[in-house]
């Protein structure tokens, strides 16, 4: 690793207690933010003499729970003003997260919250599934999804530059309104969506089966995604892995954050980390419950193969099913950025561990 350890611990530490982000937040919130940062989390009290050690144990952590709670706190304020305010222009709405704070694998302590603004009065489905096939949507429409999400989008700026006056309300996004300083203390992406009624969902009732339509105002055109599946998955086999996903997670977010070459790691966003992950050796990253460096092998060696096998790795799809993965050639570079990263952390730990060996074990 090219970068000095030293200097990927300070990163590492600023970025778990919020500290690198401390402009992003208010001048009256500051102070709490760096009073917190003074207290050490347990990681950074292990393996005082091996510092690789020490950032990868520290990489694969959860970020302190109070961090999360206030990303969350923030997002059902922001929410409460949203729907008071969009009500009141006849738009009623409900909210959902979604994305690495509710799946509890982001990797910083000052975290923005992607909050899902859902229609409440309108949603789509698939033709053919069971309930369009038993009669059950007998409500036809003129309406559309692009009329429906452009005046959610469009109202919401207004209640949002109304209610949030002393913030930074930036509507340039296609796909969200993003909101930060003023009187939030953390920053708050407000998505305009509605519900899609997917063949799966029709079925089985299930929440987390069910679709989400989003809109990017710049084409425009909108956007089926399934983020309530996503998340259900990726939980669902970190159960099962013992918290081994989401260490491995975000170990590689954090080495993608430190990497030598930031703008070349970048190339592969964090959803699709979480995605490649998902496909690793289970019985591997379930050994991280017991080794957790366990988990920094398995993440370097599943990146490795990734990249090397290229005709296997890009039959891998999300967890959701909808899409492959490594589904560009940007998304191979970041990879492989992202793997060489993990190999020289691999090789740095691996020295320090066995340095220590070579010192009990008599030569023969």
């Amino acid at each position: 690793m090219v970068r000095e350890i030293n200097d990927r611990l300070i990163r590492l530490n600023n970025r778990r207690k919020g500290t690198d982000r401390i402009h992003q937040i208010d001048e009256s919130f500051r102070s709490d933010v760096l009073a917190k940062s003074y207290a050490q989390e347990s990681w950074q009290k292990r393996e005082m003499t091996r510092p690789y050690t020490r950032y990868a144990l520290g990489a694969m952590q959860e970020v302190n729970a109070e961090y999360t709670k206030k990303s969350i706190d923030e997002a059902t304020r922001v929410s409460g003003h949203l729907k008071t305010g969009l009500a009141a222009v006849g738009i009623p709405v409900v909210f959902e997260l979604q994305g690495s704070v509710p799946l509890n694998v982001h990797i910083r302590g000052v975290s923005d919250v992607d909050l899902l603004t859902l229609a409440e009065d309108f949603f789509t489905y698939t033709l053919g599934g069971v309930r369009d096939r038993s009669g059950y949507y007998r409500s036809p429409t003129t309406r559309t999804s692009l009329g429906v999400l452009g005046n959610i989008r469009t109202q919401a700026e207004v209640v949002l530059k109304r209610r949030f006056w002393g913030a930074t309300v930036d509507c340039s996004g296609g796909k969200s309104i993003s909101l930060s300083g003023g009187s939030l203390e953390r920053p708050v992406d407000v998505v305009p969506s509605h519900y899609h009624d997917t063949l799966d969902y029709q079925r089985s009732g299930l929440a987390h089966e069910r679709g989400v339509i989003i809109l990017n105002k710049k084409v425009p055109e909108t956007i089926e995604n399934l983020p309530f599946l996503h998340i259900h998955r990726i939980n669902e086999r970190d159960r099962a892995l013992l918290g081994g996903l989401k260490m491995a997670i975000r170990l590689a977010k954090t080495v993608k954050s430190d990497a030598t070459n930031e703008a070349s790691a970048a190339q592969l966003p964090s959803f699709d980390i979480a995605a490649l992950m998902y496909h690793a050796n289970q019985d591997a990253l379930r050994i991280g419950f017991h080794y957790e460096l366990a988990v920094l092998e398995e993440t370097q060696r599943f990146f490795d193969w990734c990249y090397r096998y290229e005709s296997q790795s890009s039959l891998l799809r999300t967890p959701d099913g909808s899409r492959p993965i490594l589904n560009t050639s940007e998304k191979r570079a970041g990879l492989l950025t992202i793997s060489c990263e993990l190999d020289d952390l691999v090789k740095a730990v691996r020295a320090e561990q066995f340095g220590d060996l070579r010192k009990v074990i008599p030569a023969a």
